[in-house]
């Protein structure tokens, strides 16, 4: 009875954990990329249930666009679970043609990271979404390995903070090269959510 009232008891504990850094600062401007801010509606908010995020379409001198979504949960024990693009993005008239899991070469890191690569199709339209959950100091490129490590953060960190990172991008020219874009900017933008995302 003692160790069911302790854990009963952990488990209600609220976590403490914020972004290293409020998201409201994060920079529009990435190397060669300018960004402008967009935000949802209230309703939307109401419904992912984020502490804290940022969205911003972000451009480049040839014109190319790549849209970024980061949400931040401070703690995931009440429902506020992170959603995945899996979900939402068909609800939204987007279906997923293919997905798969995308090695990104991050400079900053000398060493590639994993990410889930996702290719969405509305009519004619196509666009690639890049996404990974950024968790407690681990990529994860996986909801189910996301849901295992929240689990056993939980237990043995008293954590389950968590993030969520997404990027969106037309498709040009050819697949391949927005492919390459989101993986430069994949790579340009990695060392600054290392300043927001705690470990």
């Amino acid at each position: 009875m003692a160790v069911s009232f302790s854990l009963l008891q952990f488990s209600k504990r609220s976590e403490n954990i914020k972004p290293a850094k409020s998201f409201e600062s994060f920079p529009s401007s990435i190397e060669s990329w300018e960004g402008s801010r967009y935000f949802f509606d209230q309703k939307v908010y109401d419904v992912l249930g984020v502490d804290d995020s940022v969205a911003i379409n972000y451009t480049n001198p040839e014109n190319k666009m790549v849209q970024l979504y980061i949400g931040f949960y401070q703690s995931q024990k009440e429902g506020d679970l992170i959603h995945s693009p899996k979900n939402c993005m068909p609800g939204s008239g987007w279906n997923i043609v293919e997905s798969g899991i995308e090695k990104v070469n991050i400079e900053s890191l000398d060493k590639s990271i994993r990410v889930i690569r996702l290719k969405l199709q509305k009519g004619s339209q196509k666009q690639f979404v890049l996404y990974w959950f950024h968790s407690r100091g681990r990529i994860i490129s996986s909801e189910y390995m996301q849901k295992i490590w929240l689990v056993i953060d939980s237990v043995t960190r008293r954590r389950t903070d968590g993030s969520f990172v997404r990027l969106v991008s037309p498709v040009y020219e050819n697949e391949k090269e927005t492919l390459e874009i989101l993986k430069n900017f994949t790579s340009s933008l990695y060392p600054y959510l290392k300043k927001y995302i705690p470990s």
